[in-house]
């Protein structure tokens, strides 16, 4: 259903509430696999972003690998 974000947000804020605090654990976790999978297509669609306009290359991207062991090597 198409409920509006400003009614379903205290509707959720209530189910929180209502949650046994033994529930509360995997309702955190279930939020940050939201925002994982959020913050995941963001970054999907900044890269394809910038392989079209040319600025990640395999050339690039080996340019960068380099530079950052160079300032990090192994132990």
């Amino acid at each position: 259903t198409d409920i509006d974000p400003k009614d379903l947000r205290p509707l959720l804020h209530a189910d929180v509430e209502r949650l046994r605090d033994e529930q509360l654990e995997l309702a955190h976790r279930l939020l940050l696999e939201i925002e994982l999978q959020q913050v995941t297509d963001e970054l999907d669609d900044a890269a394809d972003e910038a392989r079209a306009a040319g600025r990640l290359t395999p050339e690039r991207i080996a340019e960068a690998v380099a530079a950052h062991r160079a300032a990090h090597p192994y132990r």
